[in-house]
């Protein structure tokens, strides 16, 4: 992978763990994720003048990842209904890097070299570490909550190679990112209204600032990625997102003032290595 490109994923995995922490500003989970989504459409619908509309092949594989975008929020926010984030986080966000390497050689034809499959596989056992956190029953799993975490991890993958292969179809990785944010903003925007009605515009009436700010970093940081399927292999560019909780945890320390334990500083050292195979292969 070329330097400027895995710096930047990098970099977008820096704004997606910015909107993640943004996202807990004091609503439930659903609501604050359908508030950022409608918040991101909103801020890329005025790229559309600037870069295009994707060609008609392309849209096929918008919609697919619309739908599969949608499976990722219900998913994530009923696997955290159902159980603790010391469970679900770790399942979906340690397997989906695992997943999409796997579909993305089985059925897009990309060939990875041992030291990416290495490097990608240290990453998710590093993501996987840096995630855990315990739970209020640490010694059992909660069946649903694993089950809608191992679901979120499918779409996550699902997602990945979607996008890669819509975003390369389009031939307009940018044209294909702004439409997509459009598209799910909208389809967020319906859904919010259904499931909430009325409480969603008072949560944006309440929290519309940090609403758009987590939808411009959420714009920002997919924007990049999905440009980045188009330029290198989809499953290392979908491990390198994942980095995003080795920043989450690095706020956590720096900022919040959470202890710096030992399993972090091993999970850190693991992401780390993890990257440089990945930019070696």
């Amino acid at each position: 992978m070329d330097a400027h490109v895995f710096a930047l994923v990098l970099f977008a995995a820096a704004c997606h763990a910015g909107w993640n922490a943004v996202i807990k500003f004091g609503l439930d989970p659903f609501t604050s994720t359908s508030l950022i989504a409608i918040a991101a459409g909103l801020v890329a619908a005025p790229f559309i003048f600037v870069v295009g509309v994707p060609i008609a092949a392309a849209w096929p594989w918008l919609i697919a990842s619309v739908v599969l975008h949608i499976g990722y929020y219900i998913g994530l926010t009923e696997a955290y209904r159902a159980g603790d984030m010391g469970q679900v986080y770790p399942l979906a966000r340690g397997s989906a890097p695992l997943l999409t390497a796997i579909v993305s050689v089985a059925f897009v034809g990309e060939v990875l070299t041992p030291l990416a499959y290495s490097g990608i596989a240290l990453l998710a056992a590093g993501v996987f570490l840096i995630s855990m956190r315990g739970s209020r029953d640490a010694g059992r799993l909660n069946r649903r909550a694993v089950g809608f975490a191992l679901f979120t991890a499918c779409t996550i993958c699902g997602y990945s190679i979607v996008d890669g292969v819509g975003a390369r179809t389009s031939g307009n990785a940018h044209a294909y990112a702004v439409m997509l944010f459009v598209c799910d903003g909208l389809a967020m925007l319906v859904i919010a209204l259904w499931r909430r009605g009325a409480a969603l515009a008072t949560g944006l009436a309440g929290h519309w600032r940090s609403a758009f700010a987590g939808g411009a970093l959420s714009l920002a940081a997919y924007w990049i990625a999905i440009w980045a399927m188009t330029v290198a292999p989809i499953a290392m560019v979908a491990a390198l997102r994942e980095t995003s909780v080795l920043f989450g945890a690095a706020i956590a320390v720096i900022v919040l003032r959470e202890p710096l334990r030992a399993g972090r500083i091993v999970a850190a050292v693991m992401i780390v290595a993890g990257l440089a195979l990945i930019r070696l292969g």
